[in-house]
């Protein structure tokens, strides 16, 4: 076989909020947040063959190619449809790990969709969400590929047209332990639950943020830092933070301002995944138009 597609995207994403609203019975924490995409994007290319192997390259340095989620999606698409095609992973890491930006998950999501779409497995994208679910709570928004309103885990989802403000991100290149932070006896759990239209009239704030200043005391020196030009937030568990601004000016200011408490760039937030339309160029692509 040994086809190759090349460039699908895997976008980082921003959570504007995040509220805990209580822990469920097996253990899970119960949120609300909202999702949009942010640059940067990892880049995914897969080749084809005729398997049943899974392989891997590129990616996070370090990591086994059996705990990549890229690789774990593969196999779990395969498990669910009985595919016996194999495919070779090349994974271009952007986006930083243990930074809240949500790249194992977003890997998976365009695996998933990349590989139904190639393999001619045939799934709906609400199986395919299902199958990403297995895998990560944040998964299934990546697969969606929509802005999107999350409660339960973070998999009800509701799809938003959320402001698009202009935002300055900050790495202060802390990875974040997600269990050190949901584990911790001090964290906030019981946050009273907003509607939609809420979050456009609220002050809102990600209540991980606390927990996550007293255990990794650089980044609480980035909030900081970066709230002197506007309100700032973690985004997930972090480390990364963030600060929207309504224009692109006023976001490059502050860039220049917080130059010196990590990696930092200007983005501005999406409500459309690009991987929805690099897989309507692969649907074209296989009916010939």
């Amino acid at each position: 076989m040994s086809q190759r597609s090349k460039g699908w995207p895997a976008p980082a994403k921003i959570n504007r909020f995040l509220h805990i609203t209580g822990r469920r019975p097996d253990g899970y924490h119960a949120l609300q947040t909202l999702f949009q995409f942010i640059e940067p994007c990892d880049g995914l290319d897969f080749t084809l063959t005729d398997g049943p192997e899974i392989t891997r390259d590129g990616g996070v340095a370090g990591l086994p190619a059996a705990d990549d989620l890229a690789v774990r999606a593969a196999r779990a698409l395969q498990a669910r449809t009985g595919c016996r095609a194999g495919v070779h992973i090349h994974v271009d890491k952007r986006i930083p790990a243990g930074a809240g930006l949500g790249g194992g998950s977003s890997d998976a999501a365009t695996t998933l969709v990349a590989l139904n779409a190639l393999w001619g497995c045939g799934l709906s994208g609400t199986a395919l969400e299902a199958v990403g679910l297995e895998l990560g709570a944040d998964v299934p928004v990546f697969v969606r590929g929509r802005a999107a309103w999350a409660e339960g885990v973070g998999e009800r989802l509701t799809v938003v047209e959320a402001d698009r403000p202009w935002l300055v991100v900050v790495d202060p290149r802390v990875e974040v332990s997600t269990a050190a932070v949901f584990g911790d006896p001090k964290l906030t759990r019981h946050t009273e639950r907003i509607t939609i239209s809420g979050f456009k009239t609220m002050a809102l704030r990600n209540d991980c943020e606390a927990t996550v200043r007293r255990l990794y005391p650089p980044v609480a020196g980035a909030i900081d830092a970066l709230s002197e030009y506007g309100p700032s937030r973690l985004t997930g568990t972090g480390g990364c933070l963030f600060a929207c601004f309504d224009d692109r000016d006023a976001a490059e200011r502050a860039r220049r301002g917080v130059d010196d408490r990590g990696t930092v760039w200007v983005t501005r937030a999406a409500n459309r995944s690009p991987l929805l339309d690099r897989l309507a160029m692969q649907q074209a692509s296989s009916n010939g138009a």
